[in-house]
């Protein structure tokens, strides 16, 4: 039997524990930066965009913590879970951003990667579309149309993404709910102002109507 069996294998039982351990200081963290983002998000639905920043920093946090501990173990850091986070955290990011107009942050200015960015880009359609109809049972048409148009130009950039799934983590399928998405909610927001118009349009001959029948007294 060769004399460094034992070595060499405690080496690699050495090794592994440090990457056993690394992945159970991050593991949770990723699930926090989750929640936090989630709660961002449920934040601005309510126009509490201050509470939803507060949330969005911590899930920042987490997210630099966890390249902290998984910095010397890349295959565990590309494992999976850093990149849900990372969505989850470009959803809420770009979500608060369109909710108040402002312009959306770039992927390096929120230290993720490309392909977790654009899939959380992606998925902040879908919250936009619930707060389009939020706003659309206000009354604020105006707002959902500037509102229906980012989720346009956001759509006209994830299908000019053109490569392998393995490169962009699945976002074709995400580009395809998207479009989904925007095309039920431009029919939405269609019947609503089309319904508007007419109601102007009654209230209008309503009160030519009222107007005539008082000259006529």
């Amino acid at each position: 039997m060769p004399d460094n069996v034992d070595a060499v294998g405690q080496e690699a039982i050495k090794h592994l524990a440090l990457k056993h351990a690394a992945r159970e200081r991050a593991l949770p963290k990723s699930r926090a930066a989750i929640r936090y983002c989630a709660n961002s998000i449920r934040a601005a639905h309510r126009h509490e965009f201050q509470a939803a920043e507060e949330l969005l920093a911590q899930a920042a946090t987490l997210l630099s913590e966890m390249a902290e501990d998984l910095k010397e173990h890349l295959d565990i850091y590309y494992a999976g879970f850093v990149q849900d986070a990372q969505k989850e955290y470009a959803e809420a990011s770009c979500f608060a951003a369109l909710t108040q107009h402002r312009s959306l942050p770039g992927a390096d200015a929120l230290v993720i990667g490309s392909a977790a960015y654009l899939n959380g880009l992606a998925e902040a359609v879908g919250e936009l579309r619930r707060y389009l109809l939020d706003q659309l049972r206000r009354g604020n048409l105006q707002d959902c149309e500037r509102y229906l148009s980012y989720m346009d130009d956001i759509y006209a950039v994830l299908i000019s993404v053109d490569f392998p799934d393995a490169i962009t983590a699945g976002l074709r399928r995400t580009t395809d709910a998207t479009r989904g998405i925007l095309e039920k909610t431009r029919g939405d927001l269609t019947t609503a102002m089309v319904q508007a118009q007419l109601q102007r349009s009654i209230r209008e001959l309503q009160q030519d109507l009222q107007r005539q029948n008082s000259a006529k007294a």
